[in-house]
Parts: structure tokens; sequence; C-alpha cells
């Protein structure tokens, strides 16, 4: 049954009273409802002589006479059928001298004009009824609605028990029992550094005495830093299912509220809670919402409700009182925005860095990920980790998910390879745009730029390995080479060269090969500048401004941190790296010039193009890659480590089944 508060009270109330209004005699609307027409005296003295007045109704007080019609005559004075006038229907005529009204009516009766009845009213006043319905019946219908509107604003009136009262008690969703959530460690894949730091956090709330003895004392806080779908919230679940102890969980956004001092306040009843259940977990997700930085101009607002909030959360994380037994864990992927009180040491401890799965992690997501659906014996998982570089973990969800639903649509009956591979250049590229209509001079000058990409990629040292190529328009671009980037931890200058180099290519092949250039390298052009910006301004990679790194954090600061001289001297650098990749590429396209026509022309008749295509054309590539021998080197370390886990498994069944017939004898 629904649980009984004060709004059906009112509810029922204002049914009661608006029955009673709408039924009574006196206070309602008479039912059906007759049809009246305001006419004037001189009509009214008309209608009577032609013997149409069934009865007349004088009201002195207002001046109004009502002049009933017969039955027989109401098509002819209303122009509409008795049906759609009511029963009795009037004419409302106002009148100047009531003698003057009795003596033509006493007159129509002795010619025999007017036969009915002549009575007099007073103005009706309604009575107390009339007065309620008036006067209080508004007033208490808006008040009631302004306390539903209120207990609904401050969180659920009924619910929290306190209406208006309630709206600075906290949101927090308790879980009395962190396992109720159903998730552990064992869910999260990868991400073995976070999950050993925070382990130790669940390892002291379960045994605290191990290390107490030492005189250790647990972390206050744990700020999970990393960019958004590392499973950051995630591994905040897998804490609460692992501690088995009460779980407090809300968002940042939870403590702003349009009200001064609710933030502070629901801060407060916050801990007041976890207090209660302490030991215990609270967990904040994007807490940059609350933890911004304070301002150091007060012209920007230096005491608005938001700082109030965090000086109230500064306090009670570590001020003048204690919480001991209570543990605070926190998600943001905007950590350079949060402010430096709060991420002292006695506030967060720790910061736990969740960053995007490198190879192995990746397929561990994958394996996750691919246990409900039905794959395909040509789908491999190392295959796909290699394909998805710099995919976070939401994105190898969406990749699984996206494949399953391609091969649906095929009507497969599994998933296969090719609809994960189908999959990636949809989350990359975007949609296939099949329908779009290209001229042959645009699908030629298309395929001549991507195979400029290609042709540059192929012959520079540092530029990432080629996948394919393709013309097929996706999303906004009409045509794309996709390469396997290689993840590096360390970023060489002559890397980010050869990578300008390679983005020029396309630009380079349109000026050499067509006679002109197009706005296709819009993407290309932007990317390279700001590659050139950031090797000159914040990597200190700069002929004219070695070793200088202009990389400024603060929030507030609207000044550039140099000054017009070195900016111009900035932009000249930019033009002089660009002007020379620009030159190189152009130079590298010259000789091959033949191999490139070649591959443009298979671009023409495909559409798609494989590195095995390319090969063939251009041989192999002079260097081998770097990344290649990485992966190749990764590759077979796990499959050994994983036969020699398979072999130690087999090895263990095997001595527990010798094992058992001893114990049974």
């Amino acid at each position: 049954m629904p649980r009984f508060n004060m709004s059906w009270i009112y509810v029922i109330v204002l049914a009661i009273l608006a029955f009673v209004y709408f039924t009574s005699e006196n206070g309602g609307v008479q039912q059906p409802r007759s049809s009246q027409k305001e006419e004037s005296y001189d009509v009214f003295k008309a209608r009577v002589d032609s013997g149409y007045a069934a009865r007349v109704v004088i009201n002195k007080d207002a001046k109004i006479l009502k002049m009933y019609v017969k039955p027989e005559y109401i098509r002819e004075v209303f122009n509409r059928p008795p049906s759609e006038v009511g029963n009795e229907p009037y004419l409302s005529v106002e009148f100047g001298s009531i003698e003057k009204v009795e003596s033509f009516l006493e007159e129509a009766r002795r010619n025999q004009r007017f036969t009915g009845s002549l009575t007099y009213e007073h103005e009706e006043t309604g009575g107390i009824l009339s007065f309620l319905m008036s006067m209080i019946l508004p007033a208490f219908f808006f008040v009631a609605i302004w306390m539903l509107f209120m207990r609904r604003m401050g969180g659920g009136g009924g619910a929290m028990g306190g209406g208006i009262f309630s709206v600075g008690k906290s949101r927090a969703k308790m879980y009395e029992k962190g396992g109720d959530l159903g998730i552990t460690f064992k869910d999260v894949a990868g991400q073995a550094g976070a999950k050993q730091e925070i382990q130790e956090i669940v390892d002291f709330l379960k045994n605290p005495q191990k290390y107490t003895d030492l005189g250790g004392k647990i972390p206050k806080g744990a700020l999970l830093v990393g960019p958004p779908g590392t499973g950051k919230t995630l591994l905040a679940k897998a804490v609460a299912g692992e501690a088995g102890v009460p779980f407090f969980s809300m968002s940042g956004s939870d403590f702003v509220e349009m009200f001064v001092g609710v933030g502070a306040s629901r801060v407060r009843d916050l801990f007041q809670q976890a207090k209660a259940k302490s030991p215990c977990i609270i967990f904040i997700d994007e807490i940059d919402a609350v933890g911004r930085a304070r301002s150091k101009n007060p012209a920007m607002g230096g005491n608005d409700e938001r700082e109030n909030t965090l000086n109230a959360l500064l306090t009670e994380m570590d001020g003048f009182g204690t919480n001991s037994g209570i543990i605070i864990l926190a998600a943001t992927n905007r950590v350079d925005m949060l402010d430096s009180a709060l991420l002292r040491a006695g506030r967060f401890d720790r910061q736990i860095n969740v960053d995007l799965p490198d190879l192995n992690e990746r397929k561990e997501v994958f394996q996750v990920h691919l246990k409900p659906l039905k794959l395909d014996p040509s789908v491999d998982v190392d295959f796909l980790a290699r394909q998805t570089p710099g995919f976070s973990g939401a994105d190898i969800a969406n990749v699984c998910n996206e494949a399953a639903l391609i091969a649906a649509r095929h009507n497969s009956h599994s998933v296969g390879k090719q609809d994960f591979l189908d999959a990636v250049d949809r989350i990359i590229g975007g949609l296939e745009k099949k329908t779009k209509i290209m001229t042959e001079a645009e699908k030629k000058s298309i395929a001549i730029h991507e195979a400029g990409h290609a042709t540059i990629s192929w012959f520079t040292e540092f530029a990432n390995p080629l996948v394919k190529v393709s013309i097929v328009p996706r999303g906004r671009a009409l045509g794309a080479a996709w390469y396997l980037p290689e993840e590096r931890v360390l970023q060489t200058k002559e890397a980010m060269l050869d990578e300008m180099c390679s983005l020029l290519g396309g630009r380079a092949a349109e000026e050499l090969f067509i006679g002109s250039i197009s706005t296709g390298a819009m993407n290309d052009l932007e990317r390279t500048t700001k590659q050139a910006y950031g090797m000159i301004a914040f990597a200190g990679m700069s002929e004219k401004l070695p070793n200088i790194c202009y990389y400024n954090n603060q929030e507030y600061q609207f000044q550039r941190p140099y000054s017009e001289t070195t900016a111009k001297i900035m932009d000249d650098e930019v033009l002089r790296i660009i002007g020379e990749q620009y030159d190189r590429a152009k130079q590298i396209l010259l000789e091959h010039k033949e191999g490139h026509a070649q591959l443009a022309q298979l671009l023409v008749e495909r559409e798609v193009i494989f590195a095995d295509d390319v090969e063939k054309i251009f041989g192999k590539r002079p260097w081998v890659s770097r990344s290649e021998e990485l992966l190749e080197a990764q590759m077979r370390a796990e499959a050994e480590r994983m036969a020699a886990e398979r072999e130690r498994e087999l090895a263990e069944k095997e001595n527990d089944k010798n094992e058992k017939p001893k114990e049974n004898e």
C-alpha cells in the first residue's frame, strides 16, 4: 500500500468542498444551465405584445427583469433549438422605473397578451457557503499547491519527513552493505595499479588492527583521477562491494541549490549521518562541481554559495573536530581545477590515477564485455585490442555493443571479426554515408588527397603504421587514412615532425597532382597548427625559444605569460616548422610520384585499400615500426604467460583427481 501523508488530506478536503459547491442550489450553477440573452426594454415590450412571455421575474435591487420564453417560441427568440438553450431560457432586460413595468404588464394582462405570473426577487448574497467558496476556497487552493510544491522541492516531503525544512538534508544514497550493489574488484578489468592502491583501504576496513598495531593510519581520503570512461565510478562501487561497510554515494552537484546556505547544510548533514554509521565510506562523484578553486579576485564573487559549500566540506574533512572511521572517495576528470586546500595531505591523502588502458588491459576489458555476446570463431581478442589504441573502458563496451547491433542488422547468427572492424570505424569515423553524391572529379581529388597521407606515412620513420585507406564518406569526413598509433610514453621531436609531415601530405598531393587546393585539408591543418604551437610554447622544441615552457594553469589568469615580441617569435617559428614539413612532404611525393598515382587509382576503383595493397606498390617499409616490434613482443609474452597458467591449472586439477581416491580409501 502507498504510504500515507498530509497531501491526501488536502486533496480530500478540496474534493468535498468542490462537490458541495457545485451541487448546492445557492452557491453553484444550476444543472442544466439555461441560456440568457440581453435585450433592450423596447424589444421586451414587443416580445410581451407578441405573447412570447411565460412569466416575468423582477429584481428591484439590480433593476433587471427576466422574461422567461414559452417553449413554442424559443426557436424564434434565440434562433436555436430548445435542446441547446436549456429548460428555461430567458431575456435579461434593464429597466428604469418599476411602476412603468408593472403598469405595462397589467395592461398586457387585460388584453390577454400576457397570461403568466409576475414575481419579485432581491440581490442574492449567496450566504455563508457562497462566501466560503468565493473567498476562502481559492486561497486554500493556492496554499495547498504552494505547500505541495515546497515539499517536492525540499526532497520529497513524505519521504524526508520535513517538507521545506528538509531542503538542507543530505541527498546521499546509503547502502547498509556495499555488497548489495553486486560489484567487486573481479568486475573491474585492468587498472591493476589503481586496484592495488585502493585495496589497502578495503583491507583496513576489514582488519584495522593490522595497521594500527604498527602505528599506521589509514588515509582519510582518496581521489580517483582520470579521463572520462576509464572506470572511476566502477572502482568506487567495487570498493563498496568489497568493504562490506555502509556506503554513502552522491554527486557533487547534489550540494548545489538555489537557496543560500543549503550546500553547507547538506555537507554537515552528510557527515553527521556518516558518523552515526562509522566506519563507513563516503563517495562524491564529479567533485569538481563543488570543489573548484576559490577565486582570489573579490570582484569575481569570492563569497558565493559554491565557496561556502567548499569551506564546509574542507572543515568536515579535516577541521577542528575529528571524523575517525570515515573514508572519503571522490572522482573527477578535472583535477587541475580543484582547490589546493582540498588536495592537501589530511584531506585527500592519495591521488589514484585511473588512466586509459594499455594493450594488455584492453584485452582484459574486451574479455569482460565479450562474455554475453555470441562470437564467431574468427574473433581474436588480441587483434581487437591492437585495433583500439586510446580507447577507454566505456569506448570498448560501446564497440562490443555496436558490433552486436551490426551483426543483428545483417541477420547474422554470431558476431564476427568484420562486425567489430565496422564498429570501430563507426565509432571513430562516424556513420558511413553511402548515399552521398560525389562527382568523378571530387572522388579522384579525395583519392589523391588520401593517397598522399598514405605515401608520406609509408616513407617516414616515426609515422604510425598504416592500417587502411578509405574514400567512403563517414560523418563529416569525405575520406580517411586509418593508422595503428604507437603507444609511446614519450614523444620525440622527430616523431612529432614526421606526424606533421604525414598530416600535410594530403594538401601537398592536391597542389602537386591537381594544381589547386581545397577545403578538404582543414582538419589536417588544424591538427598540424596545434601540434606546432604545442612543440614551441609547451615542449620547448624551438630553435629560437629552446627549453622554455609557457604553460599556465591559473584558472583566473587572463594575461598571456609572455610578451608580444615572444608571441611574434612563436608565430614565425610555427610558420617555419610547418613550411619545412610541407616542402618535405612535396619532395617525398615527387620521389614516389608513380606509386602515388597507382595508389590513387586503386582507391578510385576499390574505395577501400589496406596496408597489404600499399606494400605491393611501394614494397616493404624502409623502417620497421617500433610499435609493431613492441606489440609482437607483448603478444608473445602474453601468450607464453597464458600457456604457463593453463599448464599450471591442468597440473593442479590432475593432482586433485589423484588425491581424492586416496582420501576415500
